[in-house]
């Protein structure tokens, strides 16, 4: 394959990369960068001494790699097994250890032959370096790439960087590692990974334990880097990997400069910082150089810089000219250093904290690792009693630079306020309450931490919760769900009684469903309806809570339930609706019944739902009429109602309802996109699959493919949203490539909603499972035709298998479809040459579908005439003529009466029917 380079153009130079994609925001500017793993650089000790904190930042790896050798071969299997691509989220405290290990990793498979590769976040901070980076894996055994930080990344970045291309090559492994503070964003984030194929796992690091041992091995490393022997004192009772290497630097650069050192992990930290004014100091005293920085004014560029983390230039530029440190008279106090300009400040700041990354051009590295830089944001910051000096300044700077910078630095505060009683009441809880927006500014993992803080007062959490957006935000619902969850569960310890708990466990319920959390959405929604029902006069608040615990019931796969509890919320509105006739009441009782009409046929009870559709078609036609705004709801309820139709074997009726629907969803999506393509895609599909159970198959393939078009980019946006829809289109389209000749196109759009359904039902198999029967049925098939008979082979076992366990549960709703996939199967079996084990398998299927015949003739009079015209087939081949003969005369007839629903279908079945049983006649010699 030949090498391709995507390039974008940036502030004057160009950034590339060969074998990869590249994301970018309108004004050109990169959502992330992708580059090469470079190995650990090599570091002069002497440099390292000057800071004692540079020996803890990972990157330098000073420490050797101790005692997490058991992670380490869990990543080495989980790189080396299981499918394709996959992606596993590592998450711990931070210091615990996640990137030393990573690095490791990523070292040890970047040496057994993989490309291997790291993605930075971008947005607004970072600028791409100049070159290409050559990202191609021709020739190599596979790609890992390494996110750090991934919990802060929004969920529609990461999802640009899964569909990278670097991670999409034929045959080629790829592994992608995401490391973490916290699980809050993993759920959403998984399921957004579903149509892509790929596996996911988690793994948390726990504390090492051998902690004595990590601790005398960081201790050892620290003297050889001080050349001086350690001392042989007891460990420190840390289980925090970070905490055990700050006690050993600490004693050993105690041991060298003749210092006591400290016994606590506050005084470790006030030890390490005393050490980084000791350096400011010690460079500006010297004099005998470029560097002009006063240690005051170094000080506030440092705090600044924990603030923001690293920034372009420009940006740069800005924030140190606001500290004071140059006179500048908009400066927080007087300035410690008059004439000195924004450049040398940022160089001479450069010189003591080095750009990670040099070539990307950044200014303002914070202080590493991340821990220290939050402790030294609360030290600096008045209101703690340590023995470490606080400033006048702090508060006023970090007024300033929280808001342009709210994603890093509201992290950074609320992380260090899990340690810092003061910091909170103090500083970060005033500012949020003077602009509670800024906690959604700095994004879900903010919002995740924030909740976790023990002292937040609920009115602060309560006010950003007021500006939360009504409906879901795929980049803030993990967050959202956890400040809703602290949010109900301080005010329930306050007001325990039934209409507080009704209240929080509904609002609790619909953010947990948002963020994935379906199980316990479930649970809260139970929790809520128990409540209401303390309350029964209040009958619409009841009649909401049944609404919602059925939505819950019917997400995760439990129809049955759901159906009872959505029936009972119908009934309810619909007696408010006839004691007081609104709108409000009307609509959601349409809206109800049209929910319980899904439920129903779900389970195959097509009959009741196409009654209760109609219902629900007619409200809203009415409902409509006067207020033509709910006119979605009237396209939705004519999509449902051409769903039950088609189950009754109605196909022309169902088309003629699903086309209303689509052009209303046209018109709709017309004036606004984003709400209603979802919706648009939908009816696509299903127009789809009317045309060509009617054989119009040319118009139902060109509707499929727009389907998929449109579900394509929708995924892109928000794979947790849209990959079932996705699933579903590949499906229909697969079976309109097949009626069309074009086989392999069938097979590879089918395998494509396999693999995505596979990965749903791994999550929730009780929801996913029936789509995922139909989809490697309808492979099985697909691949016979494509001559793969073995693939084939397999494929129909695993749908038998899936379907009998649905069948078994639940008969009525899943007994044709497994006469279906007993059919592909017997039809994979005589391939095989198990001609006696295909024809049980016919007999079988041909039992089902005549139940279910029975029960609904127009549905599937075609799928019995074309299962016996098998069994006739088969009997046949095995030279049974007379037996061969009654299943195809059967179906001659049964063929002859039903034509004139279908004739395009049933006149090549009643062909091939006629040569059968012409054939059996002539060779009984009749």
């Amino acid at each position: 394959m030949s090498a391709e380079q995507h390039v974008t153009a940036h502030s004057g130079y160009a950034y590339g990369v060969i074998g990869a994609d590249i994301h970018v925001f309108g004004d050109g500017s990169p959502v992330y960068l992708l580059q090469n793993w470079r190995r650990a650089p090599a570091a002069d000790p002497e440099w390292l001494r000057e800071l004692p904190s540079r020996m803890l930042n990972a990157r330098f790896e000073v420490v050797p790699f101790t005692g997490r050798d058991a992670e380490l071969a869990e990543l080495r299997a989980w790189r080396d097994q299981g499918p394709r691509l996959a992606v596993r989220w590592l998450h711990a405290p931070g210091g615990q250890g996640k990137t030393r290990l990573a690095a490791r990793f990523a070292d040890a498979t970047q040496d057994e032959g993989w490309r291997v590769a790291a993605a930075t976040h971008g947005p607004g901070s970072v600028q791409p370096p100049p070159g290409s980076q050559d990202l191609t894996t021709e020739g190599r055994d596979g790609v890992l790439l390494v996110v750090d930080y991934a919990d802060r990344w929004p969920l529609t970045h990461l999802t640009w960087l899964f569909g990278n291309a670097l991670l999409h090559r034929p045959g080629v492994r790829a592994r992608v590692l995401l490391l973490a503070r916290t699980a809050d964003a993993w759920p959403a984030i998984r399921a957004s990974l579903a149509n892509l194929q790929a596996g996911t796992s988690s793994m948390v690091l726990e504390d090492l334990p051998d902690g004595p041992g990590m601790y005398r091995a960081a201790r050892d490393a620290f003297a050889v880097r001080y050349g001086v022997t350690a001392a042989p004192e007891p460990p420190p009772p840390y289980g925090l990997t970070l905490a055990l290497h700050m006690a050993a630097l600490v004693s050993v650069d105690a041991r060298a400069h003749g210092r006591r050192p400290p016994d606590d992990l506050a005084g470790l930290t006030v030890y390490l910082l005393d050490r980084e004014h000791l350096h400011w100091g010690t460079l500006f005293a010297r004099g005998d150089g470029p560097y002009a920085t006063p240690p005051e004014a170094m000080n506030r560029a440092v705090f600044a810089a924990a603030l923001t983390g690293a920034v372009d230039r420009s940006t740069g530029s800005a924030v140190v000219a606001g500290l004071g440190t140059g006179g500048a008279t908009e400066g927080p106090g007087p300035s410690p250093a008059p004439g000195l300009s924004p450049d040398r400040l940022l160089d001479d700041h450069a010189f003591c904290y080095p750009a990670a990354e040099p070539q990307h051009g950044t200014v303002l590295e914070p202080l590493y690792p991340d821990r220290l830089a939050e402790d030294f944001l609360a030290l600096t910051l008045p209101g703690h009693g340590a023995d470490y000096p606080a400033t006048a300044w702090a508060p006023e700077v970090t007024a300033r630079l929280l808001g342009p910078h709210a994603g890093r630095a509201v992290t950074f505060l609320a992380a260090a306020a899990q340690r810092w009683p003061h910091l909170g009441p103090r500083h970060l809880y005033p500012l949020l309450t003077a602009d509670p927006g800024l906690a959604l500014a700095a994004g879900g993992a903010a919002l995740s931490t924030l909740a976790a803080l023990d002292d937040i007062p609920v009115p602060l959490l309560s006010a950003v919760g007021e500006r939360f957006p009504v409906h879901r935000h795929v980049d803030l619902d993990a967050g959202i769900a956890a400040v809703t969850q602290r949010i109900v569960s301080e005010l329930l310890a306050l007001d325990d009684g039934p209409a507080a708990r009704a209240t929080g466990y509904h609002h609790l319920s619909t953010r947990l469903s948002h963020a994935g959390r379906l199980d316990e959405a479930l649970e809260a929604a139970r929790l809520a309806l128990a409540a209401q029902e303390e309350l029964p006069e209040d009958v619409p608040a009841l009649a909401t809570a049944l609404a919602r615990l059925g939505n819950c019931l019917a997400l995760t796969g439990r129809p049955e339930e759901a159906v009872t509890v959505t029936g009972e919320s119908a009934a309810l509105f619909g007696r408010l609706a006839e004691a007081e006739p609104t709108a409000r009441w009307d609509a959601m009782h349409a809206g109800l019944l049209n929910d319980l009409a899904i439920w129903l046929s779900l389970l195959g009870r097509h009959q009741e739902a196409l009654a209760v559709g109609e219902q629900s078609v007619a409200d809203w036609r009415r409902i409509v009429a006067a207020e033509p705004v709910h006119e979605e709801h009237l396209a939705g309820a004519l999509h449902g109602l051409g769903n039950y139709l088609s189950s009754l074997g109605r196909w022309a009726e169902a088309a003629d309802v699903t086309g209303e629907a689509m052009r209303i969803r046209t018109r709709l999506a017309e004036r606004d996109p984003s709400a209603h393509e979802p919706d648009l895609a939908k009816s696509l599909v299903n127009q789809a699959n009317h045309l060509a159970a009617q054989g119009r198959r040319a118009e139902a393939l060109e509707l499929s493919r727009q389907a998929v078009t449109v579900l394509r980019s929708l995924a892109r946006a928000n794979a947790a949203a849209h990959e079932p829809d996705l699933a579903l289109a590949l499906t229909s389209l697969g079976a309109d490539l097949a009626e069309a000749g074009r086989v392999a196109e069938a097979v590879d759009a089918t395998a494509e909603a396999v693999a995505i359904r596979r990965r749903l039902a791994s999550g929730n198999l009780a929801a996913h499972a029936p789509g995922l029967g139909q989809s490697v049925s309808n492979l099985a098939y697909f691949l016979l035709g494509a001559g793969r008979p073995a693939e084939a082979l397999a494929a129909a076992e695993e749908a038998v298998s899936l379907r009998e366990r649905l069948y078994a549960e639940h008969p009525d709703p899943h007994r044709a479809d497994l006469a279906q996939s007993l059919s592909n199967l017997g039809m994979c079996l005589e391939s095989a040459g198990r001609r006696a084990e295909g024809l049980a398998a016919t007999r079988r299927a041909v039992e089902l579908y005549r139940a279910a015949h029975a029960g609904n003739p127009a549905a599937y009079a075609f799928d019995l005439a074309r299962v016996l015209n098998n069994l006739g087939h088969f009997l046949a081949l095995d030279r049974r003529w007379e037996e061969a003969l009654v299943p195809v005369v059967e179906a001659i007839a049964l063929a002859e009466r039903s034509a004139a629903a279908n004739p395009p279908a049933y006149g090549a079945l009643l062909e091939h029917l006629r040569q059968t049983r012409d054939g059996c006649l002539r060779m009984l010699g009749r």
